[in-house]
Order: structure tokens, then sequence, then C-alpha cells
């Protein structure tokens, strides 16, 4: 590695992740999915997990998301926004409390607390990592399996926080769903890597957090898309709309 390189430039070189363009269309049978877009993950002061100061690329991402959510809200076309939401007495091992219910950590960052009267809008909240599992219902039952197959959805475009976390864990759930024919009429899950983002935390921080790890922002998000891509799903950079 040459000494001038980083260790994220020498990482995108080994791991790169080739990024497409998406255009969608009415004939799409499209639905977006927002994964933990809320203030206890995205706004400043906001909890344990939320930034400490303004992050660019978390901004970015509540940016793109709001954007694409309001672009499928006013063509009637289906969102599913998953809402972390934590009982205080069950922790989620091995992160600290947060997100607790009836607080305002679990609740969608203001750039999209309008998503709550939108018709086309179903939220979702949930109190683990994936959003497949949290979507289980007592009765067997899943609201996002049911979701999918009562909009006839062939492809979701899923934005969120944390990309190599919760984003991951539910893509790499859905993508084995959808293999196991679980998850009809699904065939694509799209990555819109603008519109994801996660969390930083450097390793000179991380050495005085007793039990935490390092986890740089940059190389953790690429990585996270990178995971995602190796199973199956497809990764964009950029997301347009054919009038």
């Amino acid at each position: 590695m040459a000494t001038d390189e980083t260790i994220f430039d020498h990482l995108k070189k080994e791991i790169p992740v080739d990024e497409e363009s998406l255009l969608l269309n009415p004939d799409s049978s499209v639905g977006l999915v927002i994964v933990d877009v809320v203030n206890g993950f995205c706004t400043v002061g906001s909890g344990n997990m939320a930034p400490t100061k303004p992050n660019e690329q978390i901004s970015k991402m509540v940016e793109e998301s709001a954007m694409l959510a309001r672009e499928f809200c006013d063509r009637k076309w289906p969102v599913f926004a998953f809402l972390d939401s934590h009982h205080p007495d069950v922790p989620e091992i091995p992160y600290p409390p947060h997100c607790i219910i009836g607080t305002q950590e679990a609740e969608l960052v203001p750039a999209l607390q309008w998503l709550e009267s939108e018709s086309c809008a179903t939220l979702m909240r949930k109190d683990c990592i994936n959003g497949f599992v949290g979507s289980m219902e007592k009765d067997g039952s899943n609201t996002f399996v049911d979701w999918v197959k009562e909009k006839q959805i062939k492809a979701i475009v899923v934005v969120g926080i944390c990309t190599d976390i919760c984003v991951f864990d539910f893509v790499a759930t859905v993508l084995s769903a959808r293999n196991h024919s679980v998850l009809p009429p699904l065939e694509d899950v799209i990555v819109y890597s603008r519109g994801c983002a996660t969390y930083d935390l450097p390793l000179h921080v991380a050495k005085d957090i007793k039990g935490a790890q390092a986890h740089p922002q940059e190389m953790m998000h690429h990585v996270g898309l990178y995971m995602a891509k190796g199973r199956g799903a497809k990764v964009v950079s950029q997301v347009s709309f054919d009038p």
C-alpha cells in the first residue's frame, strides 16, 4: 500500500462496490422501505446512539430518505417505515439503552413525521435489529411479508440507518426469504447508497468505553454496501423517476 494511500482507499480498491443508477416508472411495482430513520439514531443529542454533533453522512441520508418518501407518496406508491422502539426493561445487547418506546428517540425525524398521516405509508415499530424478524406477529404472520404480497411489490428500494447493521440484516434476510419463495412476487432488493448511513465511533473514543468496538463511519458504510451486494442486492447511487 502506497504511503499516501489511506486504509479506506485501499479497502475500496480491494473490495469495490460497483453502483448502478435506477430509473423508476409506474410499471416498476416498487415499494420504498425506510429503516430506523428516527431521532435516536439521527438527531443530534437524542440519546445514547444519536450523533453528538452534526454528521454529514447521516444528514444526507435523512435528506435523501425524505426526498424519496415524498416522491413515492406523491405517486401513491407504497412506503414501509421501520421505527426502532424498545421497552426500557428489555436490553438490546451489546448496545446501550436507546430508542425507548414512548420517547422522542423512537419517533421519526422531523423531516419524515408527515408520513404518519399518509395513506400510502405503513409504519412498523420493531424491537430488534432485524426488521424482518421485528415484523413477526404473535399469530405467526409477518407484517412486512403481508405488505409485499398485498401491494404486489416486485422490487423494494431500501434506505436508512445503519448501513452495516439494521439495513444489512434486513436486506440479507429479505434476500434469503425471497430465494425460498416466502415473498412473492418480490424479485429485486435495491439499496440506495446515498440514502443510507451508519454511526461513527473512532478507535481513540472506543478505547475509553468498556466493551465498545471501533466503528469508523465511512469504512463500515462501505462494508455494509459491499456485503449487501454480495448477498444479491443491487446497490445504486442514483434514483430517478420517469414522469
